[in-house]
């Protein structure tokens, strides 16, 4: 199994977008970025916010992709390309609307389950990269999807999708050793409170 050596947070850039709900990946990197002390910088080569430091032990880099969600794959894939880094060496970090906010999964492979971001990333690089879901909830009909993910999540939710994210955190040291399926037990079993 490989070590995780490149951990990507999908969003939307721009100071309007960084709370909303969508922006869930960006927060999962951020406070990643701020536990292990990694300065994230612009990187416009790669049309991202990138950083590089040292994660349990592991020499690990970080992106941000600043092109829209959709887009995601115009900076993932050149990243990955460039700095050598295999599929399975990658974690994608994204919000999930088929899961509550609480929930986080972390999952292997599979289709892009009508995500935008995985998209436009799994054509170019295949499936087996592993995913860090953030659920963020449903909000009942497909009409309302796009304010919802776009839209700020109230406080009662917000905490529950911080600890989610808090709970993933603690478990870096498994996930950049390469000891995937101990971290997808120890994450997917976290109930919120």
């Amino acid at each position: 199994m490989s070590n995780i050596s490149l951990i990507v947070g999908l969003g939307n850039p721009g100071s309007e977008y960084a709370q909303t709900r969508h922006n869930a990946g960006f927060w999962f990197i951020e406070q990643l970025a701020d536990k292990y002390g990694i300065t994230l910088k612009n990187d416009p080569k790669f049309h991202g916010i990138s950083g590089r430091g040292n994660i349990e032990g592991h020499d690990v880099r970080l992106l941000l992709p600043t092109t829209f969600m959709n887009r995601s794959g115009q900076s993932v894939v050149p990243f990955a390309k460039f700095y050598q880094i295999a599929p399975e060496a990658i974690l994608i970090a994204h919000d999930e609307l088929d899961m509550n906010p609480g929930v986080i999964r972390l999952k292997t492979g599979g289709g892009h389950g009508g995500h935008n971001g995985l998209r436009d990333i799994v054509p170019h690089i295949g499936p087996n990269f592993h995913r860090l879901r953030i659920g963020i909830g449903h909000p009942g009909s497909k009409e309302k999807v796009s304010g919802h993910v776009l839209g700020k999540a109230p406080s009662s939710e917000q905490s529950l999708m911080d600890a989610a994210i808090d709970h993933a955190l603690s478990k870096m040291k498994l996930l950049v050793q390469g000891q995937v399926p101990q971290a997808m037990n120890q994450i997917n079993a976290y109930k919120p409170t």
